[in-house]
């Protein structure tokens, strides 16, 4: 057979092995399950982990044992950064919803003030008695719900604040070679990779209530990396050439760094505001090493038991005599502080235990 006639004879051959191959992952008609396709992937849903979630839930058995309420606001992304197909912003919506999440691996006690929409719909049907009695039998004329004042808990603090950096390609490293033999048939081959460091920044403040003073303030960014390589190889054998290349490339999830940056600011917060010594979570709780037993007097009063007008009361057992020093200096400044490198609180990697 000619070359040509080859050529003419494995074209059809081609489109049949083709055919049959996408036979075997689409049908025209539905399976049994109600599919024309089964999903590719198998990935099983896991906790959703920063290295900062292990010391959130280590202070949860402190933080629990207090009444203080706080809420979340509004944590709104003041970046400005969109993607440049205009799908979208670059940086999640959803940085309120993180901080809810880690405000509740600290098992601190929350009250809803993000999105109160079905609560006043409800509160609006019952003020015109649409909404029957809360009783388990068949509602009867007459029996609606009852509005009573003073169900609804505050808050004592509330955090709000935004995302206010992303700083793209601080700085970027890369290398290239390449390399093989003189002759016209010679191996030759090619190497490279780069690598690359972005940013992104946070600014949280945690208000008193009562009287919109701040407690608070905090501002921590996070460096992400990335990274590319490259190789290749071209050769001659015999009448043929090959041309084969690979490569990988990684970067650090954007949002995950987003995720890291709230929960190491709510566990300073957290921290603060619940007075917890340094090192707690290093001692067993409930035990005769233990700071704070249950037993012990309870020294964090509410704003709501103080006088009107005044201060919340100091917590009848001080804080270490460096406080304000330990927490917004030494502290706060340590980027090792809380994550999971810190061996009293195991070793986390980012979202799973390495």
């Amino acid at each position: 057979m000619t070359p040509r006639g080859r050529r003419h004879l494995i074209k059809p051959l081609v489109l049949v092995l083709a055919a049959l191959a996408l036979e075997g992952c689409i049908s025209p008609s539905a399976d049994s399950f109600g599919r024309y396709t089964a999903p590719i992937g198998g990935s099983p849903v896991i906790p959703n982990e920063t290295p900062y979630s292990a010391a959130l839930r280590c202070l949860s058995g402190v933080v629990s044992r207090h009444p203080i309420r706080i809420a979340v606001g509004q944590i709104a992304d003041y970046t400005g950064k969109i993607e440049s197909d205009g799908s979208g912003r670059k940086v999640t919506a959803g940085a309120a919803l993180m901080a809810m999440s880690a405000l509740a691996k600290a098992g601190v006690h929350m009250v809803e003030r993000f999105d109160t929409s079905v609560a006043e719909m409800e509160l609006k049907y019952a003020n015109n008695k649409l909404i029957s009695g809360d009783g388990d039998e068949a509602p009867r004329p007459g029996d609606f719900r009852k509005i009573v004042a003073g169900t609804i808990p505050g808050s004592d603090y509330y955090i709000v604040g935004g995302i206010t950096e992303l700083n793209f390609n601080i700085r970027s490293e890369n290398a290239n070679g390449d390399g093989g033999g003189t002759a016209t048939n010679a191996v030759t081959g090619t190497l490279g990779g780069s690598m690359y460091v972005m940013n992104v920044g946070l600014d949280l403040r945690l208000v008193n209530t009562e009287t919109l003073e701040v407690a608070d303030v905090i501002s921590y960014q996070k460096q992400i990396i990335g990274r590319q390589v490259s190789a290749g190889v071209f050769d001659f054998l015999g009448t043929n050439f090959f041309d084969i290349s690979a490569g990988e490339s990684a970067l650090e999830p954007i949002q995950l760094a987003v995720r890291s940056v709230i929960e190491r600011a709510v566990l300073e917060m957290v921290d603060r505001i619940y007075r917890v010594p340094r090192n707690v979570c290093a001692v067993p709780l409930n035990t005769a090493d233990d700071p704070m037993p249950d037993n012990a007097p309870q020294p964090y009063p509410r704003q709501a038991d103080a006088a009107p007008g005044a201060p919340l009361p100091l917590p009848s057992q001080p804080a270490p005599a460096n406080n304000q020093e330990t927490y917004n200096e030494a502290t706060r400044q340590d980027p090792s502080r809380g994550n999971g490198a810190d061996s009293s609180l195991g070793n986390l990697s980012l979202r799973g235990a390495l």
